[in-house]
């Protein structure tokens, strides 16, 4: 079976790729094995040196790994360059601190000499998205790699183009054969990888439903897993908040990746007191998001992905209206070449609608009333997902004390929700377990081993 890649600001193919045959997956797995068995003995400066290349790799042909991505998912150039940054951002990060992340930890006991060390898993098989499709792996990769276990891409169909650069990159910074390697499969062929005893542990980035099945796959092989699965961010708007900032910040959360991030901010949850003029400024600047070809400078937002995708949110979109939301901006598909939708406000948004309960993946924002503080706090919690929030208020101190409340792997207060290296991220409920990132990213898969020692 051939895995296609679709321009989706044309419609046009661009490349089939072949999957690969059950003997060539078996050597791609045995290689891994192999790999790891060396790769864990090398030193963490050998290991940073060679992603210290891959972040050199980046950053000299960055304009070259950002066009990849526009053709292949439509993302707009500007932010494609940005995503190729941060790839290198985080190779660095690691170089530099994966050392003194995994530090042996000293411990008093009743022993001679006891400590705690970190030591690799082996083969970490990355199940990844397409709408970051180089963040998501190096954010997997960098730590994983770097703390001595070895990398399996399984990328996304439709993004091969990419998942085959990543390995290039690999390659050209001088890692080992084995080391990573890009596994070009459709996802009905996922599972029985899972349950291969040559690989020890998984993480995913993608849906619930998709969570939820390399999930089980895992647990019932008693794999470590992480989640990384969907969101619908709340971005609430309190009693005392700057609104002017809050309807700048908000309208590109929404729009960040053309509306195609988990943790974009998808619930507007504003206090009645403002609901007036932040809806009047908020439809305002959404319409003056400039939609294009994601090749051109100034596009702000793109296609989606693919055509089925666009074809689920207005689906998203019509029933929360027949439900009664109103359609205060957009609302429609983009009619001609390539899979657009318009930006699009919904107002009167209520619990129980599509558009409060799932994941919009697109330019759709949903505005939802509050009587007061207390109760846009309640409304949210009230959703099944908790990755990320947005919290606007004057009132540091309780701002803080909303953050001990809400229910999500991180708070952004004051600011737009991002991923960076330096924090863990990750979330709760149907947003997944684990975390990625930070000191706590690159210790999701190593053996925490207690050495007790009599003398």
């Amino acid at each position: 079976m051939a895995l296609q890649s679709i321009n989706p600001a044309t419609g046009e193919v661009i490349e089939e790729y072949d999957e690969l045959n059950e003997r060539e997956i078996d050597s791609r797995l045995s290689s891994a094995m192999e790999a790891f068995h060396q790769w864990r003995k090398s030193s963490f400066d050998h290991r940073s040196e060679k992603f210290r290349n891959i972040a050199s790799l980046l950053r000299s042909q960055r304009d070259r790994w950002a066009e990849i991505m526009v053709r292949e998912m439509g993302k707009p150039i500007t932010e494609a360059r940005s995503e190729v940054e941060k790839c290198a951002w985080v190779c660095d990060h690691y170089a530099t601190h994966a050392a003194s992340f995994l530090e042996t930890e000293l411990m008093e006991t009743d022993a001679s000499n006891s400590y705690v060390r970190y030591d690799p898993l082996g083969p970490v098989l990355a199940v990844m998205p397409w709408n970051f499709p180089y963040w998501q792996v190096f954010r997997f990769a960098a730590p994983a790699v770097m703390a001595g276990n070895v990398g399996l891409l399984k990328h996304a169909s439709n993004v091969s183009g990419c998942a085959l650069a990543i390995a290039e990159m690999f390659r050209e910074a001088g890692f080992p054969e084995g080391v990573f390697q890009t596994l070009l499969l459709s996802s009905s062929r996922t599972e029985p990888l899972i349950r291969d005893n040559r690989v020890r542990a998984v993480t995913l980035t993608g849906s619930a439903i998709a969570g939820k099945q390399v999930a089980a796959a895992a647990g019932n092989e008693i794999k470590k897993s992480v989640m990384e699965l969907g969101g619908s961010d709340p971005f609430i708007v309190l009693s005392d908040a700057d609104v002017g900032d809050a309807v700048e910040v908000g309208s590109a959360a929404r729009c960040i990746n053309s509306g195609q991030s988990c943790i974009a901010a998808k619930r507007f949850i504003v206090v009645e007191k403002h609901l007036d003029e932040f809806r009047e400024k908020f439809v305002d600047q959404m319409k003056s998001k400039v939609v294009g070809d994601p090749m051109e400078e100034a596009t702000q937002v793109g296609p989606l992905a693919r055509e089925d995708l666009r074809e689920d949110l207005d689906d998203q979109v019509q029933e929360s209206v027949m439900d009664g939301a109103e359609i205060l901006l957009g609302g429609t598909q983009i009619v001609g070449p390539g899979f657009y939708y318009e930006p699009t406000v919904l107002g009167g948004v209520r619990h129980g609608m599509v558009a409060a309960e799932e994941e919009t993946f697109g330019p759709v924002a949903a505005i939802m009333s509050a009587r007061d503080d207390e109760d846009a706090l309640r409304i949210a919690n009230d959703s099944k997902y908790g990755l990320g929030a947005s919290l606007w208020t004057r009132d540091i101190e309780k701002g803080e004390r909303f953050a001990g409340e809400i229910e999500a792997g991180c708070v952004f207060i004051n600011g737009l929700v991002k991923s960076d290296p330096r924090l863990p991220f990750g979330g709760v409920k149907a947003s997944g377990y684990g975390r990625e990132l930070g000191a706590h990213g690159i210790r999701e898969f190593m053996n925490v081993k207690s050495v007790w020692i009599s003398e």
